[in-house]
């Protein structure tokens, strides 16, 4: 079961759908890759029958249906990651996000800032921006929205194999202490 959810998983995270916001231009740009999966996308995988013994994709299943969109974008273009740089600089001051941390290590840089629900650990949304090290110079920005905890996030990662999902998984310690 847990191979059928990962290949289904893999297939819809694959599957770019079409939504608006201030990365869309990033969506048709030869030197990014692109993956987009809407609320329906996420409604649709929720549905989906799954072993009641099986705890770990059940709790999948249920942060799943807590999510509304998740927008990722990678390129290795200089030029298309400062433009990445332009728009993330400018949405993380429109969109009243709060930083919840920041990593430096060996060249790399990972930023992670979320907007807060109404409990302590509950997100609207999650916005990542990483600039690769010196072996990997990729920069990646990933945004996903909904209304989920961040103590779930790294069951999301591990499933999705979302990049940037260590240092998510980081973050999602952090919210527990």
């Amino acid at each position: 079961m847990i191979k059928f959810l990962t290949t289904l998983t893999l297939f819809l995270v694959s599957t770019i759908v079409f939504s608006q916001s201030a990365f869309d231009k990033f969506e048709n740009d030869e030197n990014v890759t692109a993956v987009i999966v809407n609320k329906k996308m996420f409604e649709m995988m929720g549905k989906m029958k799954m072993d009641a013994s099986d705890k770990q994709a059940q709790q999948f299943m249920s942060l799943v249906k807590k999510l509304d969109n998740l927008k990722v974008f990678v390129t290795s273009n200089a030029k298309v990651t400062n433009e990445m740089k332009t728009a993330t600089d400018r949405h993380l001051k429109n969109g009243n996000l709060e930083e919840l941390m920041r990593i430096t290590e060996g060249g790399k840089s990972v930023k992670i800032h979320f907007r807060p629900g109404a409990k302590d650990t509950q997100v609207k949304e999650l916005f990542m921006f990483i600039e690769g090290g010196p072996k990997d110079k990729e920069t990646v920005l990933l945004s996903l929205t909904g209304d989920f905890d961040l103590n779930d996030i790294s069951l999301l990662t591990e499933k999705m194999n979302l990049p940037g999902g260590d240092d998510l998984k980081k973050a999602s310690t952090k919210g527990k202490k």
